[in-house]
């Protein structure tokens, strides 16, 4: 497939919602993953992300202005052991970490989740696995939608991607485009570069989402050889109270 500018995409784009990107970067010495969430409802933009354990956490900015947190309280990366690292824009995050440490594989896991019962959105639930093993990372992908809003019929597509290539990445989000309802994404995931500088592809990330609805930014570097990682997080409420 080939590869787009996913910057610009996503500056063409109000409302992907949720989007992650795995990927290796240019230099072939880091696995990266990225994850971004947006909102259109005081309720959605009303989050900030934290860092837990090894992973991350979306939490609310101010609790009292909190309604359901069933659906955008949740944990989207966990580090289950030191060769994954899962993300993924809902709770099958412990559906996936679980499953892993009772020895199902990644898509044996998602076999008892479906999308989001959000009607008429039916969010898609899309998630990324991580593995680095005697110096080889792959990764992969999977979305979970309805057939095209019927909600009598879970979609199921996990994409593998073996030995990831340097400074090639896979772009995956929850919607096209805005909408009402929102259209579930369609396709493969989009090719995309991954370079090597984290804070420079952090910036980018965040300038090129829509500045009304981003909500938050998870980047993060994970070094093939050692292990050792370095994250960044962005979150509009912070830099609102700068």
């Amino acid at each position: 497939m080939q590869k787009i500018d996913l910057a610009q995409e996503l500056a063409g784009n109000s409302y992907p919602g949720r989007g992650i990107v795995i990927g290796r970067s240019a230099d072939g010495k880091n696995a990266v993953a990225a994850y971004f969430i947006m909102g259109r409802s005081e309720n959605s933009r009303n989050r900030i992300f934290v860092e837990e354990d090894e992973g991350i956490r979306t939490q609310a900015f101010d609790p009292s202005k909190m309604e359901d947190p069933s659906l955008i309280i949740y944990a989207p990366v966990r580090v289950p052991d030191e060769k994954h690292t899962i993300v993924t824009n809902g709770d099958q995050t412990d559906t996936i970490y679980d499953g892993l440490k009772k020895g199902l594989t990644f898509e044996q896991s998602l076999r008892s989740r479906e999308f989001e019962p959000d009607g008429p959105n039916y969010t898609p639930r899309i998630s990324g696995l991580m593995t680095i093993e005697d110096g080889v990372f792959g990764y992969q992908l999977s979305i979970l939608k309805s057939n095209h809003g019927d909600p009598s019929q879970c979609i199921r597509e996990t994409f593998d991607y073996n030995n990831a290539p340097a400074g090639e990445g896979h772009f995956i989000s929850t919607y096209l485009h805005d909408g009402s309802p929102l259209p579930s994404f369609e396709g493969e995931p989009k090719t995309v570069d991954i370079p090597d500088d984290i804070d420079a592809w952090t910036d980018l990330l965040w300038t090129s989402l829509n500045e009304d609805n981003r909500v938050s930014l998870f980047v993060r570097y994970i070094d093939i050889s050692t292990g050792e990682y370095e994250t960044e997080i962005v979150n509009k409420h912070d830099l609102d109270l700068v």
